[in-house]
């Protein structure tokens, strides 16, 4: 399989902690998305992907997906031996509104090209931009804490004690979080499962500082 990936995008980072906890061997196709105008904006990029966005995977059969979850989603129905999504229907559902939490009401609004637009057409400056990406992040993972203080299923991680798509998010997520300096004190649960996972070779071998592109 071949993963087309970029050190710091998110959403490029939860497929690859989750291939790494499945065991799953990939290529990855290295995608710079700010040198040279981004690597995502070139024709043979936006032939994989009309959005311009990470990551995209080309599988084993050459079929190619976009959208992260829908990519865990393809790689847990494939590959079921290390599941990623609880067996009982009511708590898959529980761990994939964690997951769309973050994917869906935080990423999208603080990620590159929402940034660049800030600053290069709206014309904030570097802090009026950080200060955007920090008030929604912190105010997203707030609501993300008290999501799991009242599941009732939150254990070592998200959602029990094995790791799911939901910590597949989460940890992308706070990474970025600690990049742009946010206020991470009224987080202590998510904290935790953060160190948790980065505890986990899986976790930690597909964290930015690691990939190929990051020097």
């Amino acid at each position: 399989m071949k993963l087309y990936t970029f050190f710091r995008s998110s959403a490029s980072y939860r497929v690859r902690i989750a291939m790494n906890l499945k065991g799953l061997p990939y290529e990855a196709a290295l995608i710079h998305l700010s040198k040279d105008g981004g690597g995502q904006n070139t024709p043979e990029f936006r032939a994989l992907n009309p959005l311009g966005l990470l990551p995209v995977l080309v599988d084993d059969e050459g079929h190619t997906l976009t959208q992260s979850l829908a990519i865990l989603e393809y790689l847990e129905t494939l590959y079921p031996a290390t599941p990623l999504l609880p067996a009982d229907a009511f708590e898959r559902a529980q761990v994939r509104s964690i997951a769309l939490a973050i994917s869906c009401d935080i990423h999208p609004i603080n990620n590159l090209r929402v940034l660049q637009y800030l600053g290069g057409t709206l014309g904030l400056n570097e802090e009026q931009r950080n200060t955007w990406y920090r008030h929604w992040t912190e105010t997203g993972l707030i609501a993300v804490e008290k999501m799991l203080l009242q599941s009732g299923r939150t254990g070592k991680f998200c959602h029990g004690d094995t790791p799911t798509i939901a910590d597949c998010c989460l940890v992308p997520q706070m990474f970025n979080a600690k990049r742009f300096e946010c206020n991470l004190s009224q987080m202590p649960t998510l904290a935790r499962i953060n160190d948790t996972c980065l505890e986990m070779e899986a976790f930690a071998a597909a964290s930015p500082p690691r990939q190929p592109d990051a020097a």
